[in-house]
Protein backbone atom coordinates (compact mmCIF):
# COMPACT_ATOMS: atom_id res chain seq x y z
CA UNK A 1 0.00 0.00 0.00
CA UNK A 2 1.39 3.37 -1.01
CA UNK A 3 1.16 6.52 1.09
CA UNK A 4 1.34 10.12 -0.08
CA UNK A 5 4.74 11.81 0.21
CA UNK A 6 5.10 13.85 3.40
CA UNK A 7 4.87 17.16 1.50
CA UNK A 8 1.42 16.32 0.09
CA UNK A 9 -1.59 17.26 2.23
CA UNK A 10 -3.50 14.22 3.47
CA UNK A 11 -6.76 15.54 2.04
CA UNK A 12 -5.43 15.94 -1.52
CA UNK A 13 -7.44 12.91 -2.62
CA UNK A 14 -10.61 14.66 -1.47
CA UNK A 15 -9.76 17.59 -3.75
CA UNK A 16 -8.51 15.52 -6.69
CA UNK A 17 -9.74 11.93 -6.31
CA UNK A 18 -8.67 9.30 -8.82
CA UNK A 19 -11.20 8.57 -11.56
CA UNK A 20 -13.54 5.63 -11.09
CA UNK A 21 -13.39 2.70 -13.47
CA UNK A 22 -16.67 2.24 -15.36
CA UNK A 23 -18.78 -0.77 -14.49
CA UNK A 24 -18.69 -3.42 -17.18
CA UNK A 25 -22.13 -4.27 -18.52
CA UNK A 26 -23.65 -7.55 -17.50
CA UNK A 27 -24.00 -9.95 -20.44
CA UNK A 28 -27.77 -9.75 -19.93
CA UNK A 29 -27.58 -5.99 -20.66
CA UNK A 30 -26.82 -6.74 -24.33
CA UNK A 31 -29.75 -7.86 -26.45
CA UNK A 32 -27.48 -9.38 -29.11
CA UNK A 33 -29.35 -7.62 -31.93
CA UNK A 34 -26.40 -5.54 -33.13
CA UNK A 35 -27.62 -2.23 -31.72
CA UNK A 36 -25.66 0.86 -32.63
CA UNK A 37 -24.44 1.80 -30.18
CA UNK A 38 -24.39 -1.38 -28.14
CA UNK A 39 -24.00 -1.24 -24.36
CA UNK A 40 -20.52 -2.66 -24.93
CA UNK A 41 -19.70 0.22 -27.32
CA UNK A 42 -20.70 2.65 -24.59
CA UNK A 43 -18.59 0.73 -22.08
CA UNK A 44 -15.56 0.77 -24.41
CA UNK A 45 -15.93 4.55 -24.82
CA UNK A 46 -16.23 5.03 -21.05
CA UNK A 47 -13.22 2.77 -20.46
CA UNK A 48 -11.13 4.80 -22.90
CA UNK A 49 -12.11 8.04 -21.13
CA UNK A 50 -11.28 6.41 -17.79
CA UNK A 51 -7.83 5.32 -18.99
CA UNK A 52 -7.09 8.83 -20.26
CA UNK A 53 -8.30 10.38 -16.99
CA UNK A 54 -6.29 7.89 -14.92
CA UNK A 55 -3.11 8.63 -16.90
CA UNK A 56 -3.63 12.37 -16.31
CA UNK A 57 -4.30 11.76 -12.60
CA UNK A 58 -1.12 9.68 -12.27
CA UNK A 59 0.87 12.50 -13.88
CA UNK A 60 -0.53 14.90 -11.27
CA UNK A 61 0.17 12.44 -8.43
CA UNK A 62 3.35 10.48 -9.26
CA UNK A 63 4.10 7.63 -6.89
CA UNK A 64 0.57 7.45 -5.50
CA UNK A 65 -1.44 4.26 -5.95
CA UNK A 66 -4.99 5.24 -6.98
CA UNK A 67 -6.30 1.93 -5.61
CA UNK A 68 -4.77 2.41 -2.16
Amino acid sequence: MSTPPSDVPVDFLAVDPPPRRPVEPDPADCCGEGCVPCVYDRYDEALERYCDALAAWRERHPGIDPDA
